[in-house]
């Protein structure tokens, strides 16, 4: 089985397809898929897919690039956090890519992301774009992990470096792949892949964007989260069902879930 530890189906273009969507997880083996928030205004929709399908779960929280919208406190994103179906924080970090000038805005809102985790007791899902220095500083600085008694995380769609990466998992978080894995062009990724423990690491889809190979330029969707884990195998030169048990046993672990 696979589990999608990462995906926007709450996204106009595949919420018109839901039947097919479920269709394909079935089809492709994938049981379960996290729902992740991006803002607040769109959080009722998120929460409204784990409460209708048993198998699909939600977090809460505001992306980095959403810069004209709610900004939310830790106090709210702990209240809004305690429904069951509601397993994480995030997804929240920095993104200097896409945002330039005063960017102070985005580091305060992590900041209150990872004050939410640490009293809500739900892991982080953190995205990080060309700002791994301040992500790690702030991570540090603000006690996300459980290096200083916080909860784990996840760092989703890495595209770091492995030192990165080390840092993180000396935090106690987890490293999400992303399709981009399989991407020819990801030569350092993947050598990034094939250096961590598969005890650490997570699979995903980030779908509606960045379908794995071969699906690459198409709409992606939690399916397609089979294509990852394949390659992570053959990546790490490991059997498949290695790759499927390993990750889905972490998503569990990472989230709190019974198995």
């Amino acid at each position: 089985m696979y589990i999608d530890s990462h995906c926007h189906i709450n996204f106009p273009e595949l919420a018109v397809r839901m039947p097919e969507i479920m269709a394909k997880m079935v089809e492709n083996g994938v049981t379960h898929a996290l729902c992740v928030s991006v803002d607040l205004p769109d959080f009722p929709q998120v929460l409204a897919l784990a409460e209708t399908y048993p198998h699909i779960y939600a977090s809460v929280g505001v992306h980095p690039d959403y810069e004209d919208t709610e900004e939310p406190s830790a106090e709210q994103l702990v209240a809004l956090s305690q429904h069951q179906k509601i397993i994480a924080i995030g997804e929240t970090g920095l993104d200097y890519f896409r945002l330039k000038g005063d960017l102070e805005w985005q580091r305060e809102r992590f900041r209150q992301h990872i004050r939410a985790s640490r009293l809500s007791r739900k892991p982080l899902i953190i995205h990080t774009r060309a700002a791994s220095e301040d992500t790690i500083r702030i991570m540090q600085e603000e006690g996300a992990g459980t290096e200083q008694g916080g909860v784990a995380g996840v760092m989703h769609c890495f595209t770091e470096s492995l030192e990165v990466a080390e840092a993180a998992i000396a935090m106690g978080f987890y490293i999400s792949f992303s399709g981009i894995l399989t991407f020819k062009s990801a030569r350092d990724l993947q050598a990034v892949a094939r250096a961590l423990p598969l005890e650490r690491i997570l699979i995903e889809t980030d779908s509606p964007y960045l379908a794995p190979a071969p699906h690459r330029g198409k709409m992606n969707e939690p399916g397609f989260v089979r294509h990852v884990g394949e390659f992570l195998a053959d990546l790490k030169g490991i059997p498949l069902k290695q790759v499927q048990e390993v990750t889905s046993a972490n998503f569990f672990k990472l989230f709190n879930l019974a198995h």
